[in-house]
């Protein structure tokens, strides 16, 4: 068992950091909000950092899930920054969903310090971290990520090393335009069912067998035919993977024209007053245009 720190205690990291505790790591956590640090610490034992470099003194492997780039950066960098406080051969691995960019930036500063940056972004939304089925798409040196993967193990379906470093936040956006698609094409589907006078309910039962099936429609479909809209990722850190995925596409001349529709799409179900409500809220989005 390792000496772990974890750093960002959102709705994704509070429990990923508690599994590690629960297997057997001595976890150390940060958060912006040190309220919900001490509420960690109170049920999982363990011990809080009053900063990112506290908590990551004298760990092996410094995990972190916070909101975007600017947020690794501040945890990473500076003073008080996790960097600070790692020592050398320690490994630091990012679940965050951010720009390859950064990420780059991030790993080059860490091998000068001789800290080693796997990038680890993760999908499978709060019930995959809570029931430590993630997906972890990973980028960065070999022996870095052969060290980290059996702490990652610990609450993942599946683990793997896409290539070097950004190659984890890469793949991560290619997850995020398939689900884009996935919802728009579910969403539609259910209001056609809707307005041709069939049960929802029904038709996913029959389709859901064949071709058209998909983890979102056997997931989201009743949630989305009784109008909720509370499970999993919510619209505003969609757009915000979306926006990251558009720019890196501009930047390699791919074309992402569904991508850039359903981005539009979702700004729309902001403008509704949904920022906070799951991606699934694009049949809401069409519901409203009745």
């Amino acid at each position: 068992m390792a000496k772990v720190a974890f750093l960002g205690l959102g709705v994704m990291g509070y429990p990923m950091a508690g599994h590690l505790q629960k297997a057997g790591h001595d976890v150390t956590v940060y958060n912006r909000t040190a309220a919900k640090a001490e509420a960690w610490v109170a049920e999982h034992g363990g011990a809080m950092g009053v900063t990112p470099r506290e908590a990551a003194e004298g760990a092996a492997f410094v995990m972190a899930c916070v909101g975007n780039d600017d947020d690794l950066r501040s945890v990473c960098l500076g003073d008080d920054g996790a960097f600070a406080g790692m020592a050398e051969g320690a490994v630091f691995v990012d679940h965050t969903t951010v720009s390859d960019d950064v990420t780059k930036e991030l790993y080059v500063v860490g091998k000068e310090a001789g800290i080693a940056f796997v990038d680890a972004p993760i999908s499978g939304g709060q019930a995959g971290a809570e029931n430590a089925v993630l997906s972890i798409m990973c980028g960065g040196d070999q022996a870095a990520y052969d060290a980290a993967e059996p702490v990652m193990d610990v609450y993942s379906k599946i683990c793997r090393r896409i290539g070097e470093s950004g190659a984890g936040q890469l793949t991560k956006m290619s997850n995020q335009i398939a689900i884009a698609g996935v919802v728009q094409g579910l969403a539609e589907a259910l209001h056609f069912a809707e307005k041709a006078g069939l049960d929802g309910r029904a038709v996913v039962e029959v389709i859901s067998q064949g071709a058209a099936g998909s983890w979102q429609m056997v997931n989201r479909h009743e949630t989305m035919l009784d109008d909720h809209f509370d499970y999993g990722f919510a619209v505003d850190w969609m757009r915000k993977d979306l926006g990251i995925c558009l720019n890196t596409a501009n930047r390699t001349d791919a074309s992402l024209p569904l991508t850039a529709l359903v981005d539009q799409f979702y700004k729309d179900v902001q403008k509704m007053g949904g920022g906070r409500w799951d991606t699934s809220s694009l049949f809401k989005r069409l519901r409203a245009m009745d």
